[in-house]
């Protein structure tokens, strides 16, 4: 961790990196529990926000993850949270177990307990229009997305396991799968066996260098000039977290690829104080899981600052 700065009197019990479902829920409970809270990051930013969600228990039907944001925002500023639109640069350690985090605008604010819920970044193909499509026939997530697309004519892009598992999958609900492979299929023989027999069909050596499409995906076009007309395209190329704001805080993450954050049972962290939930933690990248992680985390957070402002009060 690098050398902690002087000692400042928090003016926040919890801050809250990140507006997504872990981030809201966590907001949520810390709040409730009367600590004081702030959550910083862009709605628009989370994976949620231009998503469709169909498979969260309670909720039904098909409801927009932008209208389920908004709704966890004004959850969270009903129970006491303050919201703020802005993303965090750096983050730091204070005396005394307290943190600082410094967001775009040069603003600073501090706190007993940080709560890290930013998300991952997804991996994009970096194709012009990819990004205008999220949503609306490009996807970086087969298992959030596979049900919307029944019937349907779908590609899969990737070498790896997980790829080829959402391949499998979306044979099972789509008309026609394509897996797009750009170099070897890296997986073992009992996954390829599972291709096989779902009819997969198998775009070996190609890339995708085109996305075509205004409103909606239209079609793609590979490298060797093909041009697949498509309902759906799943990137599935892995994930790779926003780790700096972490490292600045000595952070541990998982020993073999060093992509997520890793917590006990309580959302905690390796340093006190510093806990994390959804997504940035790790797979399955669902709802449910950002949403369970997120209370476990705001009620952790907001305990463990409570305690602490109870302490620096006595101690006065």
């Amino acid at each position: 961790m690098d050398e902690k700065i002087e000692t400042v009197i928090p003016s926040y019990d919890v801050i809250i990196l990140g507006t997504g479902p872990a981030g809201l829920q966590a907001a949520i409970h810390a709040a409730r529990k009367k600590a004081k809270v702030l959550v910083l990051g862009r709605p628009e930013s989370s994976s949620l926000y231009k998503a469709h969600i169909e498979n969260y228990c309670c909720v039904p039907g098909v409801k927009t993850g932008e209208e389920l944001l908004l709704t966890g925002m004004q959850q969270a500023e009903h129970f006491g949270a303050e919201l703020l639109k802005e993303d965090v640069v750096a983050t730091a350690a204070l005396q005394d177990e307290a943190y600082q985090v410094t967001t775009e605008s040069g603003k600073t604010y501090s706190a007993y307990a940080l709560i890290i819920s930013t998300g991952v970044t997804r991996k994009g193909l970096g194709l012009k229009g990819e990004k205008d499509l999220v949503g609306r026939g490009v996807s970086y997530c087969v298992d959030c997305d596979a049900n919307f697309y029944r019937d349907a004519v779908v590609a899969v892009v990737g070498d790896g396991s997980a790829a080829a598992h959402g391949a499998v999958t979306l044979s099972k609900i789509a008309k026609e799968v394509t897996l797009i492979i750009t170099k070897d299929l890296k997986v073992n023989p009992a996954l390829k066996a599972e291709l096989e027999k779902g009819n997969v069909i198998m775009a070996a050596g190609s890339k995708v260098k085109e996305i075509k499409g205004t409103d909606k995906l239209d079609a793609v076009v590979l490298s060797d000039g093909t041009e697949l007309s498509l309902d759906g395209l799943f990137i599935e190329k892995g994930a790779k977290g926003a780790m700096q704001l972490a490292a600045f805080l000595g952070v541990s993450l998982d020993p073999e690829k060093f992509t997520y954050i890793v917590t006990d049972g309580k959302q905690a962290t390796n340093i006190p104080g510093v806990y994390a939930a959804g997504d940035i933690c790790g797979p399955p990248f669902q709802m449910a899981k950002a949403v369970g992680e997120g209370c476990i985390a705001g009620l952790s957070a907001g305990g463990f600052a409570l305690k602490r402002r109870r302490k620096e009060t006595q101690t006065d």
